[in-house]
């Protein structure tokens, strides 16, 4: 475990005993990353240039992207101390807020960039969010000490984010951020209504039902409803304290956090799914979020379990470098984990899950005996067809995954293509494995094989939904110019029993004799370890944390242990379980029929003793050890999906 880099007082296991975390150290937290930052910065503050790879808008929109995400940290900071500011941290930010945007666009040491649209200099439309936020939670110490020339500067420089053209997401919520601050101090008009009105028009399109959105058109469901779909908009209804905007919005958010909480591991982990992963513990916006709206089904003490417990994670996993800066990656750099927009100022997004520092000290949050995580209760499944997302967590080992029957990554104009993201196409994540790169085999997949060419899973499609189980379809697509399988697709369905997954998938217009592979969970792990356990049709793979178990029970034939040198976020080196089949071999037809298993559970039972399974045409009867009886029955109409039948004897 790296060496602590902040100055962090010792653990109170009193008021926390599972984390051993309180307010103080949150303040601790945020000081430390704010020292370390600001040594990076230039020397009029208008930029911040921190090391790392440059993003694809350069190393000036970087600049500013480090200066932005550090001041919302210190927003969030003092305004939760009510101004204090022992370190001057805002003075300084308020210095490089005039100075950058002096002469914006100018090529010297210190001008921001000018707002553009999207793709064509937009990246500090982003930005502009952060500092208009900023501004409105701090307006005593900062806008307000402005003269009235920088205050006309700064305004003229946040108005481009209401005159240029956002990405059709999340982005949306900028311009409405900056409106926000606008109007809060009393420079507001006809151009920042409309752009609120923009942004919650679009976010009303864009919500799909059980407290999720969508970012944008489609079916991207991820950690942007924590970090911007519910925080933008609510955060800006409670400042504004526009009730009737919060009495619409705020059930959203306590709905979706009785699922979205579950999301956390007991060692503090977020799930590790969709992109911008760098952001870290900004994951924890919404749950913090709730406590400070009164959106919340979570007790405070449970609320602070979670939020203390994502902070703690990583930064007992070596998120930061020996001096205090957060890198690019998951613990430590992770190229995988990256986008191309990801630039050495982007981790700081994570500054959002430092708003529970709005929380007055002797809010309930902050003084209540913290409690245990959701995930540390008993096992749970919770469907949420809307999203098309199946929560499984297990108490024993407080281990989450995440079964994807609804969530891509494929603009509703886009055209399908190989090989699909890793962070949106997979069957399944969890809170302790990530996917493996899309240079290396896929984990949690399903592909055919033509020509020795395997298909990808990129548009997911919602099929049917039962109380513990989701299924899903999808079209094969091939990488490059083919081949092409007209009318082909594979329907798949997930069913959870405790730590036990059930997978049926069954293939619809695929040419007989065409190979089928589906993988498990990857581990990471020492190559020397790589030695797969089990007999039959049963893999096991023992990680350092967790085991993963596959077993085919019906159609299966071949088994094998799959290398994935490009490792995962969890280590450098993985390697995933593999089993292969034959579409419409003698005996087998179009169903498949497996039992997979990801558990932090020492030693583990054998997936083979658990249950048998057999089909007769597209009717799948698995019986289970202990007597009861699940049949999945596909012969209905397509249309709607397979339907489920359990509990019957066996």
């Amino acid at each position: 475990m790296p060496e602590d880099p902040f100055d962090l007082p010792p653990d109170d296991r009193t008021l926390s005993p599972h984390t051993g975390y309180t307010r103080a150290h949150w303040e601790a937290a945020a000081d430390g990353l704010l020292t370390a930052a600001l040594r990076y910065a230039t020397p009029g503050h208008a930029l911040i240039d921190l090391p790392g790879r440059p993003s694809r808008s350069g190393v000036r929109s970087d600049g500013l992207e480090g200066f932005a995400r550090t001041f919302l940290l210190a927003a969030f900071r003092t305004a939760g101390a009510a101004g204090k500011d022992p370190y001057g941290f805002l003075e300084r930010y308020t210095a490089g807020l005039a100075r950058g945007t002096r002469t914006p666009g100018r090529d010297d040491a210190e001008s921001w960039p000018e707002i553009g649209h999207h793709g064509i200099q937009g990246q500090p439309m982003v930005e502009s969010a952060s500092v208009a936020l900023a501004l409105r939670l701090t307006a005593p110490w900062t806008w307000e000490t402005l003269p009235a020339a920088d205050q006309d500067r700064v305004e003229r420089w946040l108005r481009g984010a209401l005159r240029h053209t956002p990405a059709p997401n999340n982005w949306y919520l900028f311009p409405l951020t900056v409106a926000g601050f606008l109007e809060a101090v009393g420079r507001g008009d006809a151009e920042t209504g409309n752009a609120v009105d923009r942004g919650l028009g679009l976010l009303e399109g864009w919500y799909r039902g059980q407290g999720w959105y969508s970012d944008g058109d489609g079916r991207a469901f991820d950690h942007y409803n924590s970090w911007a779909l519910h925080f933008y908009p609510l955060l800006h209804a409670h400042l504004a304290g526009d009730r009737t905007l919060l009495d619409r919005l705020g059930p959203r958010l306590r709905e979706f956090l009785d699922g979205f909480a579950l999301l956390f591991d007991a060692n503090g982990a977020p799930i590790h799914h969709g992109r911008s992963l760098t952001y870290r513990f900004a994951a924890v916006t919404a749950v913090a979020l709730g406590a400070l709206t009164d959106a919340t089904p979570l007790a405070p003490g449970a609320t602070r379990r979670v939020l203390s417990g994502a902070l703690r994670h990583f930064l007992d996993r070596g998120a930061t470098t020996p001096d205090g800066i957060l890198s690019l990656g998951w613990y430590g750099p992770h190229e995988a984990t990256l986008q191309p927009y990801s630039g050495p100022g982007s981790p700081y997004w994570a500054s959002k899950g430092f708003l529970g520092l709005l929380l007055p000290p002797g809010h309930p949050v902050w003084t209540a005996t913290e409690e245990k995580a959701p995930a540390e209760g008993p096992d749970r499944a919770l469907a949420l067809p809307a999203p098309g997302l199946l929560i499984q967590t297990t108490g024993a080992d407080g281990l989450t995954r995440l079964h994807n029957h609804g969530s891509h990554k494929v603009d509703s104009r886009e055209p399908e293509r190989a090989p699909g993201n890793p962070l949106y196409a997979r069957l399944a994540y969890s809170t302790r494995t990530g996917p493996t790169s899309a240079a290396n085999t896929p984990d949690n997949h399903i592909a055919l094989e033509v020509r020795g060419t395997r298909s990808a899973r990129t548009r997911v499609n919602p099929l049917a939904h039962g109380a513990r189980w989701l299924a899903s379809w999808h079209r094969p697509v091939f990488p490059g110019t083919g081949p092409v399988l007209p009318s082909a697709r594979i329907e798949s369905l997930t069913l959870v029993r405790g730590r036990l997954e059930l997978r049926v998938h069954r293939t619809v217009g695929v040419p007989p004799g065409t190979p089928l592979h589906h993988s498990g969970w990857a581990v990471a792990m020492e190559p020397e370890a790589a030695v797969d356990i089990g007999g039959g049709a049963e893999l096991r793979l023992d990680g350092a944390e967790v085991s993963s178990q596959l077993c085919g029970l019906y159609g299966w034939r071949t088994q094998r242990v799959v290398r994935a040198p490009q490792g995962t976020a969890y280590g450098p080196w993985a390697v995933v379980p593999e089993l292969t089949g034959t579409v419409g071999e003698p005996g087998v037809g179009t169903v498949f029929v497996a039992l997979a298993s990801l558990t932090g559970e020492p030693d583990p039972a054998a997936l083979s003793g658990q249950a048998t399974a057999f089909a007769e045409d597209l009717a799948v009867t698995v019986d289970w050890a202990g007597g009861t009886r699940t049949v999945v029955d596909f012969a209905s109409d397509d249309r709607e999906g397979p339907s489920v039948t359990e509990g019957e004897p066996a």
